[in-house]
């Protein structure tokens, strides 16, 4: 990391509703031209939809269970390797390298949202429920393609010694 290097993580503030940050960083995620409240709008409807799919989500308050619920699709997800090409004499090889914890949560937040955009002929919030859903139930397209990543990493173990 260079030394004039500034982290911009520290001005991610919790979003108002659910008072978590993994939330205002999807609401980031979905949000286009600026339009938080838009974005913000999606997200909580997208909740409302999941929680009433999963009524059986740890927590107390509705609020508690809708942090669960986000927690936990992302955590399903989350890739532990993925896949980086390295040029060695002349040959592209697809490197197999740990994730670290930052880039883990950006790429399923990144990956939920992605899949939620490319399913069409519904609203935003329900697509992005049904994403949420799947993700928190282990299924669906963000888990798919986790898994994937993991299955290429797999292949390519053999190259694991160019890594640095």
């Amino acid at each position: 990391m260079p030394r004039n290097f500034k982290s911009t993580a520290h001005f991610v503030k919790p979003d108002p509703k659910l008072g978590s940050l993994l939330a205002s960083k999807i609401i980031n995620q979905v949000m286009q031209d600026g339009k938080k409240s838009t974005a913000q709008t999606i997200l909580y409807s997208a909740l409302d939809v999941a929680l009433k799919k999963l009524p059986d989500v740890e927590g107390e308050t509705p609020e508690e269970k809708q942090v669960a619920i986000l927690t936990q699709a992302v955590e399903n997800a989350k890739p532990g390797v993925e896949v980086r090409s390295k040029r060695v004499g002349g040959a592209n090889y697809q490197v197999p390298r740990e994730v670290k914890k930052a880039r883990q949560q950006s790429l399923a937040i990144r990956w939920l949202v992605d899949n939620s955009r490319k399913k069409k002929g519904k609203p935003m919030h329900l697509r992005l429920a049904e994403e949420l859903v799947d993700a928190h139930n282990g299924t669906g397209a963000s888990v798919t393609w986790k898994e994937n990543i993991h299955k290429m990493a797999e292949a390519n173990k053999a190259y694991a010694h160019f890594a640095r």
